[in-house]
């Protein structure tokens, strides 16, 4: 059974780690995808590859989704190409990790804009669309930081915050509209990112998960799939972890 099956959807960040697993896992269901990141190039050309190998229409932009102004010229255009924007994953995000005490303005700036804001941008830029067509599911990607915390992220920890409460509004905004807005949160999940991270580190993660093991994007596109399709239809404002139980 394919769940999402004639649907149209667009993620952001979708190049590498969780937002590529939850493209190909959409592809794998059906859905044409609409993928975008800060650049377009080697990954893109060989993501379009790989979920058009599924049968179905891909293509990726290039797009700052920090920027209000790219946003709205990203919608405009895949409407062009797509008709129709059903989903919408929002995924773009960095980390900028420091002490508040050795902090610097441009670091917090940027990870606000590119985690926050960005959720912001694309998400009144579509609204518009899914308004008309009385349909559509919006999953933004939170963090179990933006609920517990975390020394040394206080700026993608406030980020991450922010997009649970923006959510929880979106939802109540729109749910009358048949719209729904979800977000999840994931916990240590092993991508390029966390790659980065001190072996100690990483271990410490590991230690404090009670599965004992970090997650997968895999882990984390199943649910962004649930959420996604009609599966999860009278779920709406919600905030689902996927961390294997972890409290920090």
């Amino acid at each position: 059974m394919k769940l999402l099956e004639g649907k149209t959807a667009l993620i952001t960040g979708a190049n590498r780690g969780i937002g590529k697993s939850i493209a190909l896992k959409f592809a794998e269901h059906g859905a044409n995808v609409a993928f975008s990141d800060i650049q377009y190039n080697d990954d893109s050309k060989l993501l379009e590859q790989e979920l058009a190998a599924f049968g179905v229409k891909a293509k990726g932009y290039a797009s700052d989704a920090s920027s209000f102004t790219d946003s709205e010229l990203l919608i405009s255009q895949i409407l062009e190409d797509f008709q129709t924007i059903d989903i919408l994953v929002n995924n773009a995000g960095i980390t900028r990790d420091n002490l508040l005490l050795r902090m610097t303005e441009v670091d917090w700036d940027r990870v606000i804009n590119v985690n926050l804001k960005s959720v912001f941008n694309l998400t009144k830029a579509i609204q518009r669309v899914m308004i008309k067509q009385r349909y559509g599911s919006i999953v933004n990607m939170s963090s179990v930081v933006g609920v517990e915390g975390n020394s040394g992220q206080s700026n993608y920890a406030a980020s991450k915050a922010g997009i649970i409460g923006f959510t929880k509004s979106i939802a109540q905004e729109l749910g009358s509209r048949n719209i729904r807005c979800n977000a999840i949160a994931p916990g240590y999940i092993e991508t390029e990112m966390t790659a980065k991270l001190p072996q100690e580190a990483r271990d410490k993660w590991i230690q404090d998960i009670p599965m004992r093991r970090a997650g997968t994007p895999d882990d984390v596109a199943n649910l962004a799939l649930f959420l996604a399709s009609d599966l999860s239809s009278y779920i709406n404002g919600q905030a689902i972890p996927v961390c294997g139980g972890l409290h920090t």
